[in-house]
């Protein structure tokens, strides 16, 4: 019963029940269009470049726009925020659902939907993630609520890549879409439901060039956050890009249709899905880079078995394990950033690492499909396997120094937690 109750600790902030409950819904619908719209481009092109190019243009405006977003994020009211960008992603999901119904598109529209998201989330992920920091109750469970969140993401990427490959066989990209445009109802409802203090507004006091600054400053003598930041970097450059040639497993390597490619996805995620209950299981205190040094080191190996195995029941074991390694990169470096960053420049940090992760993984995405089409899918992914491996080799040394300063971390979270009493 403790263990149950450690593991869902989060769950006693109402708005967090509320926040989680949306998200749920409105993640299942996001993985159906990613997934969908990865097919489509790969059925109309049969190009694993082409499939780099659609990654690359949903996450390169991030690159380009998510530092102004955690600058704006610093500045205003972030549920309100992500009240606006959760509104405008649902208009993009109704956009490309009427493109496909009435069979109007073409692979120009898709990229082009495809960038508009890809915009909207630039503003969207500063806001939200630090906006979950403020809907805990206590802030000593805060890396509770993020574990809690990466299994809600990879339980979406359990049911929602099989949801999708079924829909798409079935019924179509056009049913397939639209379900994730409804899906939006779900978390724009619950933002509604929330009670929340009135936010701090900070409005413009200084240029934007030096706030910016200002946040990389502050990252570069915060040696914590700045070493997590550059592992992210390097893994979403060059090992995360993965899941770009997937669609190529499926219907080249395993000689299967839309379904397949679902299933590959829903394996994936439920090897992530683990992990995530893995980490919102453990005990406060525990060393969180020495789980990340193992878990990178898992899926290393994960790639490199996955990469050469043409027996789809065991390929789906070794999808699932590096399902269970790639977890640990987002959801460790995550609650180590948000821990260790102070309140005021939150917003600031979380763009540095939206950057990081969505300015890296499109760059990655071009790069991997470039070279896989010289060298092969299998032999690109074992590449990344073994790259995987260099860096938890590379970075050993920060990941296995002494544990982090827990009276730093102690020292913020009583005085969040005072605040939220006070308010």
């Amino acid at each position: 019963m403790t263990t149950k109750i450690s593991t869902f600790r989060a769950f006693r902030s109402r708005n967090y029940r509320l926040y989680f409950g949306g998200q749920s819904v409105s993640l299942i619908g996001t993985w159906m269009q990613r997934t969908g719209v990865s097919w489509v481009i790969y059925t109309m092109t049969h190009s694993a470049f082409m499939l780099g190019i659609t990654m690359f243009a949903t996450q390169f405006p991030s690159f380009l726009l998510s530092l102004y977003g955690g600058i704006i994020s610093d500045r205003y009211d972030r549920y309100k925020i992500m009240l606006i960008t959760q509104i405008a992603a649902m208009i993009q999901a109704i956009l490309l659902a009427v493109l496909m119904i009435t069979n109007h598109y073409e692979v120009w529209s898709i990229l082009t939907l495809s960038v508009i998201l890809g915009v909207i989330n630039a503003f969207d992920m500063p806001a939200r993630q630090p906006l979950v920091h403020e809907i805990i109750r206590d802030k000593d469970d805060l890396p509770n609520a993020l574990a809690l969140n990466s299994s809600m993401v990879n339980l979406a990427r359990v049911v929602g890549p099989a949801m999708s490959g079924i829909i798409l066989e079935k019924l179509g990209a056009g049913i397939c879409f639209s379900l994730n445009a409804l899906s939006f109802v779900a978390v724009i409802a619950s933002l509604l439901l929330m009670k929340l203090p009135p936010a701090a507004q900070h409005p413009a006091q200084k240029k934007i060039a030096t706030e910016l600054k200002d946040g990389f400053v502050y990252i570069k003598n915060t040696p914590i956050i700045g070493m997590t930041l550059l592992m992210l970097s390097c893994m979403s450059l060059l090992v995360l890009p993965y899941n770009t040639l997937l669609p190529v497993f499926a219907k080249v390597i395993f000689k299967g249709d839309a379904t397949t490619f679902g299933y590959i996805n829903s394996f994936i995620g439920i090897g992530a899905l683990g992990g995530a209950f893995f980490l919102a299981s453990l005990k406060p205190g525990t060393d969180l880079k020495i789980v990340l040094l193992i878990n990178t080191v898992i899926l290393g190996f994960g790639l490199m078995l996955f990469s050469h195995i043409s027996y789809f029941p065991l390929a789906m074991l070794f999808a699932a394990t590096c399902g269970f390694g790639m977890m640990s990169q987002t959801t460790i470096g995550n609650t180590i950033v948000q821990i260790h960053a102070a309140p005021h420049m939150r917003g600031r940090v979380m763009s540095f690492f939206a950057l990081a992760f969505f300015g890296m993984l499109p760059l990655g995405s071009l790069i991997v499909g470039a070279i896989s089409q010289w060298i092969g899918a299998p032999n690109t992914l074992l590449c990344q396997g073994g790259i995987a491996l260099i860096i938890a080799i590379t970075f050993s040394g920060f990941l296995r120094k002494d544990k982090l300063d827990r009276k730093e971390m102690k020292k913020i979270s009583d005085d969040e937690n005072l605040m939220t009493k006070t308010i």
